[in-house]
């Protein structure tokens, strides 16, 4: 499918239906390609440990597996960041 980028802000909720789907989804702005929407295949159990297992070794390595606060915090930093 293809759609402008105007038209993929008003049905975004059924651009990614379709994308999961399988269906890629093409956006253009001026007729021209952009950007493509496309599906993620699901992750097998073995390889979700593995990532789950780098996950916890990155966060260790970081330090924001520690925080109580974790994901906020590090967004609010950023937001404050862009102000």
């Amino acid at each position: 499918m293809i759609t402008t980028l105007r038209e993929s802000k008003a049905t975004l909720s059924a651009l990614v239906a379709l994308a999961q789907s399988g269906e890629d989804v093409i956006i253009t702005v001026r007729g021209k390609p952009k950007a493509r929407l496309s599906g993620i295949r699901a992750r097998s159990a073995t390889n979700m440990s593995g990532w789950i297992k780098e996950l916890k070794a990155l966060q260790r390595k970081s330090g924001t597996g520690q925080s109580s606060h974790g994901s906020r915090a590090i967004l609010d930093e950023l937001r404050e960041e862009r102000c």
